[in-house]
Formats: structure tokens, sequence, C-alpha cells
């Protein structure tokens, strides 16, 4: 089968391990990605707070260039892209006014039926049925799956899992084997864009998530937006600094854990790439 896919900006660079991770997970259980030709950044992280047109119409043509290519469904694996086409496509069918002159602007048409997926909603329709049978070598590990603040809001349009304690990543990890953990920290922000402006605010609410995870045994943390493991992640040495306390544990993508119990190899699920590595044998 074939499925959209929009990379955005953060998998195409900074999170490429994440596009890799993705790519490689989806292509083992037979579906082909079609990326979305031509497209843009979908205006995240702050557009919307300076332009509310510029910031529909970013995220709109990506939309329309889907539909335009004939998908009927589009993953986006950025959560921040997830949140921002989602947001963009309810505000438009809810605003045939704004939707007309948006439509007018890219000079295409958009019927507001593309069906946008994030990687849980994708692994959970797609691959989940299969996994039992692919599992090489279960995830046998603790693990705080975090789910960061764009995946689950605003409940009222994403319609995604619970606002204050989302399952659906737990319920993944499980399958392979993991024990999701019961934690604190599951949807609290992690500084989002202060990672370069503001590294001290990225280091303090950062440093919470980490330093519950580890009080709560986690062996690892999970994630699914790239903005979540950069901030925790690359960001480790001012976190620790924060902490008064080095910390080693890894930030996953919820692709790679998933790519190593089916049996993908490191390389190819981009765990090189890891600021914090992820221990061996265990997670090989």
């Amino acid at each position: 089968m074939e499925i959209g896919f929009y990379p955005g900006c953060s998998l195409n660079g900074t999170s490429s391990e994440y596009a890799q991770s993705t790519l490689a997970l989806v292509k083992a259980f037979g579906i082909t990605p079609v990326e979305v030709s031509d497209w843009n950044c979908c205006g995240a992280t702050a557009a919307h707070n300076l332009n509310h047109e510029l910031a529909v119409a970013l995220p709109a043509r990506v939309l329309a260039l889907a539909e335009k290519q004939g998908l009927t469904e589009l993953l986006a694996p950025c959560a921040a892209c997830y949140n921002r086409l989602s947001v963009a496509q309810h505000t438009l069918n809810g605003n045939e006014t704004l939707r007309n002159s948006i439509s007018e602007m890219l000079q295409m048409p958009l019927s507001g039926k593309l069906r946008i997926l994030n990687v849980m909603q994708l692994i959970a329709q797609h691959i989940a049925d299969k996994l039992p049978e692919k599992i090489v070598k279960p995830f046998a590990r603790k693990v705080a799956c975090y789910y960061g603040c764009l995946l689950v809001r605003p409940h009222d349009v994403l319609q995604f899992d619970r606002v204050e304690d989302p399952q659906s990543m737990d319920k993944l990890m499980a399958q392979i084997g993991a024990t999701a953990l019961d934690w604190g920290y599951k949807t609290e922000c992690c500084g989002a864009g202060f990672s370069v402006s503001r590294t001290d605010v990225v280091a303090r609410l950062s440093g919470k998530i980490v330093k519950d995870a580890l009080d709560r045994g986690a062996e690892a943390i999970i994630v699914a937006c790239p903005m979540c493991q950069s901030n925790l992640d690359m960001r480790r040495p001012h976190i620790d600094r924060y902490l008064k306390m080095k910390t080693t544990i890894p930030v996953m993508y919820i692709t790679q854990a998933i790519g190593l119990a089916v049996g993908l190899s490191r390389k190819e699920l981009g765990l090189g790439k890891l600021f914090v590595k992820a221990p061996e044998p265990e997670l090989v």
C-alpha cells in the first residue's frame, strides 16, 4: 500500500534519524511512502502568532499538493507538523470564505478530506496487527512514553488520545515487550522552540522530565516529536547542570524502538545519531 509522507523541515535536517527510522519501519511492513512533491515548511513553531492567513496558507499548500497527487492519507511524523496541518484543515473546513481565499491564493483546490496521521496512528492502523509475527527480539525495557504538548492538543481539533494521560504510545510499546511506566510528565512542555534563545528554560523544563522518568525507573524515554527529542537529548549537558547530576538515559523515537524489536539494524534506524547513546547489547 502507498501512503503520503510529509517530512517537514526537522526530518529533512536536524532530526534526519526520525525520517530514517520511520521510512525503514514502514517499508519493513510493505508500506510505500510517497513524499509530497515540492512541499514547504508548515509554519511551525510560531507563524500563527504573526500572521493568521499566512499561518493557514503554509500548511494548506502542503495539503493541496498532497490532494493534487491523489493521496488520501498523509503521514506527518513531526508533532508540530501534524498539529499545524490538522489545525489548518480544521480551520479551513469551518470557514468557507477563508478556504476559498486560501485556495485562490494557492491556485489549487482544497477538498478538506485528506486524512492526516501521526506516527502512532499510522502504526496502530497499518502495522500493529502484524507486529507479533515480526518481533525478533522483544524490547524488554522499562520506558517512559513522552508525548509532549502538540500530539494531543488541542483535543477538540486533533481528537487524538487523552489530553492528560494518553495511552496510544504506551500500548504500542507494550506490544513489543516494553513496560510503559505510569509517570507524571507525559504531556508536559520540554521548552519547545526556546532551545536556542532560552536554553536555561529548556534545561529546567526538560530536566524535570528526565528526572521524573529516572525516578520512576525508566531505562529509556520514548518520543514521537523531533523537538522533544532534540531538547531532551541534545541539551543533556545543560539538563545535567540543572539537575546537578550525570544522566545517561537515552531518548529514542518510537520508530527506533519498534524497529529494533522487528530486527532492523541500528544503522538503518539512525541510532548512531543520538547524543545519549542507546546502550548495548540490550537494545540491539
